[in-house]
């Protein structure tokens, strides 16, 4: 899974079937300092509820249709969760 921040939602007229009624948003990659990473992806909404500027956490490839199941989603990216708090240890040497 890896961080990100919503920071957009994509409306399409024209989609597959599967994607019916899902939800697709822009988010912005981000390493664990939140730091942007990467070029901006879009991804299903697995929870449902997040909206532009939450920071979320993603996942890809073939798991990322897994929320959905047992529809099948034809997705390769999707947010499976919404973070509340996140705390980042630094090396101590």
């Amino acid at each position: 899974m890896q961080l990100g921040r919503v920071i957009g939602r994509i409306w399409a007229t024209v989609k597959d079937p599967g994607l019916h009624a899902q939800r697709l948003m822009v988010v912005q990659p981000l390493t664990p300092e939140l730091t942007p990473t990467g070029k901006q992806i879009i991804c299903a909404d697995g929870t449902g509820s997040v909206g532009a500027g939450e920071l979320i956490y993603w996942c890809g490839g073939k798991e990322s249709s897994f929320p959905f199941l047992p529809t099948e989603v034809p997705t390769n990216a999707t947010i499976v969760g919404i973070v509340d708090e996140l705390h980042v240890e630094r090396d101590r040497c």
